[in-house]
């Protein structure tokens, strides 16, 4: 039994749901590709804003959602795969009629959220499996953290990879128009997993 209790507090809600700390190769494959999916689809939701060439979308709620509720590993690897799948050339980037598909996406003023998708996934992903993602406060300093790091790269590439950018505009067109929309639901995202621990006790 403690070993049991033991095993389920450093585990994600995968595991657990699944009722086995070593998940077969196909249950590993399956949630993968699932989140990289939601992922995708929350691309499709994109709105285009007159003042930014960075579109409001729902991603970095699944990106956060999705690796805590995976893990920091498999979290990671799903973000891994939906870039990778754009890289190629899938169509699974926002659409927009300024910013092309494929890898000159990456080199675009939203390459920086891109590329840090998969680092703020493993971020959520690290913290709940510590435990963070069982109470709605601690939830929230999990998804936070992995929301700090979205804009962190997202922001820094415009300020710093882009030419004739700099700090105050990176501020201006990929900070200030979406922190409080995002923080918002950041603050959704959180009580979705301890309220699934709820259910699951």
């Amino acid at each position: 039994m403690n070993a049991r209790v033991q095993r389920t507090s450093a585990a994600s809600l995968l595991h657990v749901l699944t009722a086995d700390a070593d998940l077969s190769p196909a249950i590993r494959a399956g949630a993968v590709l699932f989140v990289t999916v939601l992922t995708i689809v929350a691309a499709q939701v994109s709105v285009p804003l007159p003042f930014t060439p960075v579109p409001f979308t729902l991603q970095p709620m699944i990106v956060l959602l999705g690796g805590a509720a995976l893990g920091s590993r498999l979290g990671l690897s799903a973000q891994v795969l939906y870039l990778a799948a754009g890289i190629a050339g899938l169509p699974v980037f926002a659409a927009s009629p300024a910013l092309p598909q494929g890898i000159a996406r990456l080199l675009g003023p939203t390459g920086g959220y891109l590329m840090s998708y998969p680092f703020a996934a493993f971020a959520a992903g690290y913290l709940a499996e510590r435990g963070l993602d069982r109470r709605y406060l601690t939830s929230v300093l999990a998804m936070g953290a992995g929301l700090a790091l979205v804009f962190a790269c997202g922001v820094g590439w415009i300020a710093w990879g882009l030419p004739h950018a700099g700090l105050p505009i990176a501020l201006a067109t990929g900070f200030y128009p979406f922190v409080l929309a995002d923080v918002l639901k950041m603050f959704v995202a959180a009580a979705v997993l301890p309220a699934a621990w709820r259910f699951l006790r």
